[in-house]
């Protein structure tokens, strides 16, 4: 966890004013209702009333300061006052996942959206034992992280597919494939020429799909390091390490 002074400011605002992500527009002295979700978090939860700050952001319109009107277990009302932030585009970034356990998924889906990603593709394989995650579950997951984390988007995540047909239809440049257990070059030789990592279930990819996997032009198996790596770990490490040698980290 990063550590900061909870009274320190950014652009005058106290980091401690809490985040919300909505889809609603954002205007200036534009009022906007809560959700029950938002209402309970914001008045049950951290304690927060009429005439506190909040800060309300999307990645069409930015992040507004805004104050609440009005605050009830299962409902409320803000209004916006400036804004803090513009819009801005963020780098493509994108985590194809074999579905694992969900404990493991929830917590990948949570650090990816940290991570800066752009697209969460969940994927079958043969090897893939865990039923498929709710997606609501894992949207209000990653609404979470892009609250904490001061990004202004949210990752788009996508239905399952079994990898030969996300395979089938690629078409977005160089993907990675997270493959320790063969002979493959470490992805920090490898990471200027791609923006997405496609990570195997606990078991790893069948052999029938590594074959696959190599038999494809676009595809790069790499390695991450000299451990043999969980898929949750593989996918975090994987995405910082784009994101260190030649993502938003390197800016």
């Amino acid at each position: 966890m990063a550590l900061h002074d909870p009274n320190e400011s950014r652009m005058g605002v106290a980091v401690s004013t809490p985040r919300i992500h909505t889809e609603e527009l954002l205007l200036p002295d534009l009022e906007l209702p809560a959700t029950p979700a938002q209402a309970h978090h914001l008045g049950v939860v951290l304690r927060r009333g009429a005439g506190d700050a909040v800060r309300l952001f999307n990645a069409r319109d930015g992040e507004w300061l805004g104050e609440i009107l009005a605050m009830r277990k299962d409902r409320g009302s803000f209004v916006l006052r400036e804004r803090l932030r513009p819009p801005a585009p963020e780098p493509e970034l994108t985590l194809l996942m074999a579905i694992i356990k969900r404990d493991a998924l929830d917590w990948v889906v949570e650090k990816a959206t940290e991570l800066g990603v752009t697209r969460i593709r969940l994927v079958q394989t043969r090897r893939t034992v865990a039923a498929p995650p709710n997606p609501e579950r894992l949207q209000a997951i990653l609404r979470g992280a892009a609250e904490q984390c001061e990004r202004l988007g949210l990752p788009r995540i996508e239905a399952p597919l079994p990898l030969h047909a996300v395979l089938a239809g690629w078409g977005e440049g160089r993907l990675l494939v997270a493959a320790e257990r063969r002979a493959s070059p470490p992805i920090a030789a490898l990471a200027g020429t791609a923006r997405a990592l496609l990570v195997g279930p606990e078991g790893g990819f069948a052999p029938q799909e590594l074959d696959d996997l190599a038999a494809r032009p676009f595809v790069s198996p790499c390695r991450l390091g000299p451990r043999i790596l969980r898929a949750e770990t593989a996918a975090v490490a994987g995405l910082a390490a784009l994101q260190a040698l030649a993502g938003d980290w390197a800016e």
